[in-house]
């Protein structure tokens, strides 16, 4: 079964929650240490650290929201130049963190799709945290990084005005400069639902 990040046999990131942290580096070495420093730094678990596309290394680490701030903290710290991007998201979405672990299900018959594109891994975690967040709609895939070139995605169903509105609200939350594209197809053919995950 394929989860968000593409290659390996470690696809999904098994987040217990409630508060996720991501780091993203430019530097693999520097990641490791980063990695090292968060985990030495708290109690948090390390679920995800690994290279991806473009280079980068993405460090994923789950646990209650103090201990998560604090490794983020010395992550932070001990990236210096090498940090891409970051993300602390305190109470991370249940279907944020269904997706990640790779248990979200098939979207059914949907009204509405969108699709949202970020140049970044923790930017689009952020905006699909947002998007599930702020409308009733299915967290239908979420891919991160692998065969991306770096980038990441997501895509939510539902009825139209739900996935418009999870659209806006990722559109929002999302820091300038990061989105790369932002669609929403109305009445999705049932061919193209099949090919969701």
């Amino acid at each position: 079964m394929q989860g968000p990040f593409h290659r390996r046999e470690g696809q999904a990131a098994e987040v217990a929650g409630p508060a996720l942290g991501v780091i993203e580096l430019s530097s693999v070495a520097r990641g490791m240490v980063v990695a090292d420093a968060m985990v030495k730094k708290a109690p948090v678990e390390l679920v995800f650290a690994r290279p991806v596309s473009s280079g980068k290394l993405v460090v994923i680490v789950t646990g209650e929201v103090a201990d998560v701030e604090e490794a983020m903290g010395a992550a932070i710290e001990t990236a210096q130049a090498t940090l891409v991007d970051r993300l602390l998201l305190p109470q991370a979405a249940d279907s944020l963190l269904a997706a990640l672990r790779r248990h979200a299900p098939a979207p059914g018959a949907a009204d509405a799709v969108g699709i949202f594109e970020t140049f970044s891994v923790a930017s689009t975690l952020l905006a699909a945290d947002c998007a599930a967040k702020a409308a009733r709609v299915e967290l239908a895939e979420l891919r991160l990084a692998d065969g991306l070139g770096g980038k990441a995605y997501f895509i939510v169903a539902g009825e139209q005005a739900d996935v418009e509105a999870a659209m806006f609200a990722a559109e929002h939350i999302t820091a300038t400069g990061m989105l790369l594209a932002r669609e929403v197809i109305a009445r999705p053919h049932e061919d193209l639902l099949k090919h969701l995950r």
